[in-house]
């Protein structure tokens, strides 16, 4: 199983021996017109929570994804009691940056709205990134008709790209196509009101820096934010948040440490 979870795209295998139990799924929820701008909803089949609809955004670079590989992620939060909504969103090249965070912001609104509750953001390398980013920067979701502090009430962040200036000319196509790179880091918005927030990083991650977390851990303890890093020896960046499928959770213990954060968190 190692070789597949060099990267993103064979995490669809692993979700495929997910079992299709423990939740009720609502599929192709549309929160915009676009062909890409629908959710997913799971409920619990067993004890739910009184918690926080937790909105989960996948990676794959801006360029690559579907909500439909991540079922995985879902079963274990959904196991636990859960609510999990995971949208899809617009990818490059259809639009470039701040389309698909746009995008993040339209379905959080219509997730919390149809729910009537608030929510947990959660998100794994560029999806921690866009999660970040509604998170951080108020703009996002008051553009969206939302109030922050009354929508999010925690984030979690899975190996995501904080803090990485300056961009690949390969980057700056898609996320600073005017020119302003630094709009695009989450850590520009780092602000000591923000939401609880849990930053999780495996150290043998080659493909978004480690230090992506610790720079944006210490620029929110310096603004006298919330927030709680766990970082894990020789786990690589696929292997922190494949470990959420049941066969490969001897990777990480990624799943047991979000759903233990939560509970101290009272959520």
């Amino acid at each position: 199983m190692l070789p597949f979870l060099a990267a993103c795209g064979p995490l669809g295998i692993v979700d495929r021996l997910t079992p299709a139990t423990g939740y009720e799924r609502t599929r192709d929820i549309p929160y915009g017109s676009g062909q890409r701008q629908t959710y997913d909803l799971y409920q619990p089949t067993g004890p739910a929570r009184d918690a926080p609809v937790i909105v989960y955004f996948y990676g794959g670079g801006w360029k690559n994804g579907r909500k439909d590989d991540y079922r995985f992620v879902a079963r274990a939060l959904t196991t636990a009691g859960y609510t999990v909504a995971i949208p899809d969103y617009r990818l490059y090249p259809e639009v470039t940056f701040p389309a698909f965070v746009e995008d993040g912001a339209a379905a959080l609104a219509a997730i919390v709205r149809r729910l009537d509750r608030p929510a947990i953001l959660m998100g794994h390398s560029a999806g921690a990134h866009i999660a970040m980013l509604l998170t951080l920067d108020r703009s996002r979701l008051e553009a969206a008709g939302l109030d922050v502090d009354a929508t999010v009430k925690a984030t979690i962040g899975v190996a995501g790209p904080y803090d990485f200036l300056p961009l690949s000319n390969s980057l700056r196509t898609i996320l600073a196509p005017d020119g302003n790179a630094e709009a695009s880091q989450p850590i520009t918005y780092a602000r000591g009101d923000a939401p609880p927030i849990l930053l999780m990083h495996g150290q043998a991650d080659t493909t978004v820096k480690p230090r992506n977390t610790a720079n944006l851990a210490s620029a929110l303890e310096a603004a006298g934010g919330d927030v709680t890093v766990i970082t894990y020896s020789r786990v690589a960046h696929a292997g922190v948040i494949g470990a959420f499928a049941k066969p490969l959770g001897f990777l990480a213990p990624t799943p047991g440490d979000v759903l233990g954060w939560l509970e101290r968190r009272n959520f």
